[in-house]
């Protein structure tokens, strides 16, 4: 079902609280490696606890979609993150997850569930290494090993009891510390631990009205929405192949709009091009604070 619904995975896990997690978060959040992203500190029984978001939960089940792009941006492009190439994937992987709930209804009967991508207190990485679909690398992505990272991660919490792939996927990141040595903002940290706070996509994406510090000013390598760093650098990325869906397909001014194109940009032109894109939530000023700190 998960097939026909055009994901490219699909690992099933028990319903249960987090526990481990639930410790690893609070550890996290006391450190301050959120910085800005308050929201974090919300609903925290509902990230580690399945069964506050969807009374009665039996299964966890999760969905990986490639979007890996066929093509790269030009040289002379300011940096975005390869998520953000096509068309906003809340919108895309959430009429995936609608489909493959009707289908659950059609073929199985009448069940209770809700579906996640990206929209609520959800720890989607846990849930998929639970399963046995990769492992969380030391960047904190979810690697597999057949195709890498480049994946959205989709939840589906519901009350249907199934079989569960109830193994651990094997670490395989070994003494590898490609992605901990190659962040330029030392957002990497041992134990598989990253400083939100020290993130690129952090100061591009969520550091909203804000000033970003002069702390990390020549260190961002022309990224301006996100980074793509760690995931670039991995040596299980060369296994990546180009996603089939045409939904994620770049917006051609994000493989080729110069710096020069971006600071002339207006208003009316941002929403244009990027209505239907993750670019949206930086806002225009945003992108243009952005290129600013990069070429100042």
């Amino acid at each position: 079902m998960a097939s026909r619904q055009g994901f490219d995975y699909c690992g099933i896990a028990r319903a249960q609280r987090l526990d481990d997690d639930a410790v690893r978060l609070e550890q996290w959040l006391n450190k301050g490696m959120h910085g800005a992203m308050k929201y974090m500190e919300n609903h925290f029984e509902l990230r580690v606890d399945p069964a506050k978001l969807v009374p009665g939960a039996k299964s966890v089940i999760t969905l990986l979609k490639n979007y890996f792009p066929a093509r790269q941006q030009t040289e002379d492009a300011l940096k975005i993150s390869k998520y953000a190439y096509g068309k906003d994937y809340h919108e895309v992987i959430r009429d995936k997850m609608k489909g493959f709930l009707q289908l659950i209804h059609e073929e199985i009967g009448e069940v209770h569930g809700r579906g996640f991508v990206d929209s609520a207190p959800v720890l989607e990485r846990s849930w998929a290494q639970r399963s046995g679909l990769g492992w969380i690398g030391k960047n904190g992505n979810l690697l597999t090993r057949e195709s890498g990272s480049f994946f959205f991660i989709a939840t589906l919490i519901t009350d249907l009891e199934l079989d569960y792939d109830d193994q651990f996927a094997k670490d395989l990141c070994g003494t590898c510390t490609r992605c901990i040595d190659a962040c330029p903002t030392d957002a990497i940290l041992p134990h598989k631990v990253v400083d939100g706070s020290k993130c690129i996509s952090y100061f591009t994406i969520e550091l909203k009205d804000m000033l970003i510090p002069d702390a990390v000013k020549g260190k961002f390598h022309n990224w301006a929405f996100g980074c793509d760093i760690c995931q670039d650098i991995c040596p299980w990325n060369r296994f990546s192949k180009p996603t089939d869906e045409i939904e994620f397909s770049p917006i051609p001014e994000v493989l080729d709009l110069s710096t020069k194109e971006w600071e002339a940009m207006s208003e009316e032109t941002f929403r244009k091009l990027f209505k239907h894109s993750a670019i949206s939530r930086a806002k225009l000023k945003g992108m243009q604070r952005n290129i600013k700190f990069i070429r100042s």
